[in-house]
């Protein structure tokens, strides 16, 4: 079964969770933001995506301008950051088996089905 890490205020969530029904898949709907994810999940989930920590930051969110922008910090705090801020983690991300996209552009949803 597939599963998108979703955050329902966001368009661009939205639509990759519409893509993956509109392709007829079994989708998990995991909400981070009201249900956020531990330190492993989100370690785990940058293992899969093969991608460094910052990289899944939403660097243009005010709470990473305002807390974090210009600290060095390390892999283990950036992952804590986005513990502590879900709002913090790029979006959509959708896992199938061991692959992992980050769903912007939506067509990178194709990589994994």
């Amino acid at each position: 079964m597939i599963k998108i890490y979703h955050n329902p205020r966001c368009s661009k969530s939205r639509e990759g969770l519409c893509t993956l029904q509109d392709l007829n898949q079994k989708v998990e709907i995991i909400n981070y933001i009201e249900n956020p994810l531990t330190f492993n999940e989100l370690k785990r989930l940058i293992a899969l995506l093969k991608i460094k920590p910052i990289e899944l930051v939403r660097t243009k969110e005010s709470i990473w301008k305002e807390q974090f922008k210009d600290k060095n910090l390390t892999d283990e705090e950036i992952i804590e950051a986005m513990v502590t801020h879900p709002k913090l983690i790029e979006r959509p991300i959708v896992v199938n088996g061991n692959k992992a996209v980050i769903a912007r552009p939506i067509e990178k949803i194709d990589e994994i089905i």
